[in-house]
């Protein structure tokens, strides 16, 4: 049990158009007939990429002590880390096999086989509250369907954008019309790759939206 309430925080990697569907591989992310999933793994191996934020990445994971993920970012994360505990990205793979893994899905009867893994329930208020007592850091990456539910209901402390200069013009964006309005506040000065790839960090504020008139 920790002894302040934990802290939910939403890492997505997004383009300047913010589309945050399918960017790690073609296929991972096909649905509503999305045609550029593998978008940032496209980015990463062309001619306009300069050296990447890992360091970003790996600073913000220091704090991490358990994951919730959305069904399909789940199922790519199971297929893939638990058989990537050695090498250069070890330490991530170590990492998520180690900690508690909490996985958004309306399907009662799923089987989830990695260690550590079990489904929320459907009240995600309730549950994001069971997390914030048991855990320091809940970390949220891809999942943009859940992201999405946990914007709607301001579920979040903080959160994460490497934002690329790409535009894709289609495909499921960072912020829908179901978005809770929010005033959010910058935590860190933004960091810039040579390639143009910018990360942000904001955090949640109490403060709602206010309108205006410009006088002359």
């Amino acid at each position: 049990m920790t002894e302040a309430p934990g802290r939910i925080l939403i890492d997505l990697f997004t383009t300047l158009d913010g589309v945050a569907q399918g960017p790690g591989g073609v296929g991972e992310d096909t649905s509503g007939g999305f045609g550029f999933s593998g978008w940032q793994a496209g980015f990463e191996g062309s001619e306009h990429a300069g050296p990447g934020l890992e360091d970003t990445v790996g600073d913000g994971m220091r704090g991490l002590d358990a994951l919730l993920l959305g069904r399909r970012t789940y199922d790519i994360f199971a297929g893939y880390w638990p058989q990537h505990t050695d090498g250069p990205a070890g330490h991530i793979g170590r990492l998520f096999d180690r900690v508690p893994k909490y996985v958004a899905s309306r399907d009662a009867g799923i089987v989830l086989d990695w260690r550590g893994s079990a489904r929320v329930g459907d009240d995600l208020p309730a549950e994001v509250t069971r997390m914030r007592a048991e855990h320091r850091e809940v970390h949220v990456i891809g999942s943009i369907d859940l992201v999405h539910s946990l914007l709607a209901e301001g579920l979040f402390d903080e959160l994460n954008l490497w934002i690329y200069p790409i535009l894709l013009g289609a495909g499921k964006k960072v912020f829908d019309d179901g978005a809770l309005p929010a005033v959010l506040r910058m935590l860190a000065p933004p960091v810039t790759d040579e390639g143009g790839v910018v990360f942000v960090r904001y955090g949640r504020t109490d403060a709602v939206p206010a309108v205006g008139t410009f006088e002359d």
